[in-house]
């Protein structure tokens, strides 16, 4: 293949334009070739590629919307395969999700097999919070537990049955993984690490340039890396390399802020101090230790004994983030003086157990910068408190992520794609239309042209707006879930089922779920919902097999990919406008001229693309938008209902049931069979 032994003798220190020439013609004839090897080009997807080639050899940062159906994938990993053959450096692509992981290392093979690339050497990062932890596991066996169920699981783990959560195929949840999962990893010092995926996994994604070609991790694992290095502590991800695809960039904003809150409960604080003590005294032989950590412990059963009340309280739901009360009657600045000493010692401490040492001191910088919000000595934080699975936790993060960024992403020394395909709001220039994530994410860079979706939604798809549910109030929220469950009802009859609802919140969808079961005798569709843990694979497919209706939340607005006659509505039962009281999105209002216009309506639309994305994923699909929000009516007046209209790409839109069902009938939508 000549055209990639071109590219094995081109080195960095040839012209540009000859790198430049080089890159764009192995480019072009990769897609030349495209029907000999059984691949389709899609419109859009060349360019795509093009532009990405372009911002390596000019060392730029590029942002791109790609549209639903250009083959997004395909169109950054055929560049990214010929720059890591160029450079013989690594290319990181980080995503929003395991499952998009998962399918990019199967598309790299694929595209990498079929263009000739003889090996492509790569490896999937995952959160340790994803393997399963041996050690953790020979703890939890004990034939007097009456916890039968975690002390199976952990026997299947020891039995080597299961390596990480996924090998559970009936799904498993949270509060029992929890209890098997990797948590405080010993790395070197673990019997279990020559038989541990996690630990194996970590070591090749910290390998040396030469000996990795492709890192795909998730976004949260980039940015831990990221904020490692900006700390001077050992790196996660290989040094140096040749480039960073981020997809599912609209994402970054969120992921970067879950990567930087630190969560703190009573048993965690306890579990780092122990573990401090322990390595500090293995060489020091200092007694005092113990009795400074027992002193903070104490601080903090205090603490956490006022945040319960407050939880008790405020707290109307366990996702809740609720305002912390001020402090009184707790030495805060004595706490943070013992742990700045805990911090001294275990910077100068010198032993082979280099990455716990690192771990730890992490750890008790964590604790530093909690005593210091819950003094009011450190004020560029947010802080709340929750209860998540029933455990009262404190959290804080930073206010501005994106001088973070700024800084420590788009800083020019590696060139940074970022691609997804709802980056875009309205407006005339690229600038414009792409302002929001840039000033979201304190982007640096250029803006690329967007590819849009090549499906025909003009003929294929309609958009119902509901203009008969009532307006959404909390006090009378039973109201509106009765009007709404009223007209789902219907819309799902209409199109008999294959249908997926997506709602902004657990509790409406918990409400609808009930009120569906109890009623299963007036409807002929199946009703399935959203299982707890992070794969939905297996509803998914029991949705598929019945044809009936899905209810899902989160995870569901995204990366859910059903195309052909399985799903043939896609209904938003609410527009997920944030939370206003959100401790995130209220600094993120306070410091703009207009919050709704500026910040609340920009979210909303951009979860709102992906939410309707899941409609139409082929040429040939069908299928019906219903919003059940009649603030998006015509009659509503709203100031954003025509940036909503502007941003989707349906052209078919009706607040009529009539001309919806005659739409549903006339391209066969409705099921025969």
């Amino acid at each position: 293949m000549n055209w990639l032994n071109e590219l094995y003798k081109i080195n960095k220190q040839e012209p540009d334009k000859e790198i430049e020439r080089s890159l764009v013609n192995a480019i072009f004839r990769i897609y030349d070739r495209f029907p000999r090897i059984g691949l389709r080009e899609r419109i859009g997807q060349q360019e795509m590629s093009l532009d990405i080639a372009d911002a390596y050899i000019h060392g730029h940062n590029a942002m791109i919307e790609a549209g639903v159906g250009i083959g997004k994938s395909f169109g950054y990993l055929i560049p990214s395969l010929l720059t890591n053959q160029m450079s013989q450096k690594p290319v990181i692509i980080a995503t929003s999700s395991i499952q998009l992981s998962e399918q990019i290392h199967k598309d790299l093979r694929i595209i990498g097999s079929r263009l000739g690339f003889s090996t492509v050497r790569s490896v999937v990062g995952k959160g340790m919070g994803q393997y399963a932890c041996r050690s953790r596991a020979a703890e939890l066996i004990n034939p007097d537990d009456r916890n039968f169920s975690v002390s199976t699981l952990a026997q299947r783990i020891l039995d080597y049955e299961i390596d990480e959560r996924a090998d559970i195929k009936a799904g498993v949840s949270d509060a029992q993984w929890s209890h098997v999962s990797v948590n405080d990893c010993k790395f070197e010092r673990c019997h279990h690490k020559n038989a541990c995926l996690f630990y194996d996994m970590r070591a090749k994604l910290n390998a040396k340039a030469h000996e990795i070609d492709f890192i795909i991790v998730n976004q949260d694992l980039l940015i831990r890396d990221l904020m490692k290095k900006k700390e001077g502590t050992k790196s996660i991800i290989s040094e140096q390399p040749a480039l960073i695809v981020i997809d599912e960039a609209h994402n970054l904003e969120t992921k970067v802020r879950d990567a930087r809150t630190l969560e703190f409960t009573y048993r965690g604080i306890c579990r780092i101090l122990d573990t401090t003590v322990q390595l500090l005294t293995k060489q020091s032989g200092d007694k005092s230790l113990f009795s400074q950590s027992k002193f903070i412990k104490n601080c903090a059963e205090r603490i956490f004994k006022q945040v319960n009340v407050d939880l008790l309280h405020h707290a109307k739901q366990d996702n809740d983030r609720i305002k912390v009360s001020e402090i009184k009657g707790i030495p805060l600045n004595q706490v943070s003086n013992n742990l700045k000493d805990f911090s001294l010692r275990l910077s100068i401490l010198t032993s082979r157990h280099e990455r716990e040492i690192d771990d730890a001191f992490e750890a008790i910088n964590g604790l530093i910068t909690l005593f210091h919000v819950l003094s009011e000595t450190e004020d560029n934080y947010l802080l709340w408190a929750s209860n998540p699975m029933g455990v009262s936790t404190i959290s804080i993060c930073p206010k501005d992520i994106s001088q973070f960024l700024k800084y420590a992403l788009f800083n020019g020394k590696v060139p940074i794609i970022l691609t997804s395909a709802t980056l875009c709001q309205g407006g005339d220039t690229l600038e414009e239309q792409y302002s929001y994530m840039t000033h979201s994410l304190g982007y640096k860079g250029d803006f690329l042209e967007r590819q849009p979706s090549p499906f025909d939604y003009t003929n294929h798809a309609m958009m119902y707006i509901s203009n008969k549910v009532p307006y959404y109030h909390h006090e009378q929220r039973e109201n509106y879930l009765e009007a709404a469950y009223k007209e789902m009802v219907q819309l799902c009859n209409l199109t008999q089922g294959r249908t997926i609802v997506l709602f902004s919140a657990k509790e409406d969808m918990k409400y609808i779920h009930k009120k569906l079961s109890s009623r299963a005798n007036e409807y002929t569709w199946a009703v399935h919902v959203q299982k707890e843990g992070s794969s939905q694979d297996s509803v998914i497919a029991e949705f598929r097999k019945s044809k009936g209706v899905l209810l899902g939340t989160g995870v569901f607005w995204e990366g859910v990919n059903i195309e052909g006659p399985d799903l043939s509505q896609v209904i938003i039962f609410r527009l997920p406008f944030p939370v206003p009281s959100d401790p995130v999105y209220e600094y993120k209002a306070s410091i703009t001229e207009n919050p709704f216009m500026e910040v609340f309506v920009p979210d909303m639309l951009l979860r709102l693309r992906q939410g309707t994305g899941r409609l139409i994923r082929s040429e040939t699909d069908l299928g019906v938008l219903s919003i059940l929000d009649s603030r998006l009516s015509a009659a509503a007046k709203k100031s954003y209902r025509e940036q909503v209209l502007d941003t989707l790409p349906f052209k078919k839109v009706t607040e009529d049931f009539a001309v919806l069902e005659k739409f549903v009938q006339t391209k066969g939508i409705r099921r025969t069979d």
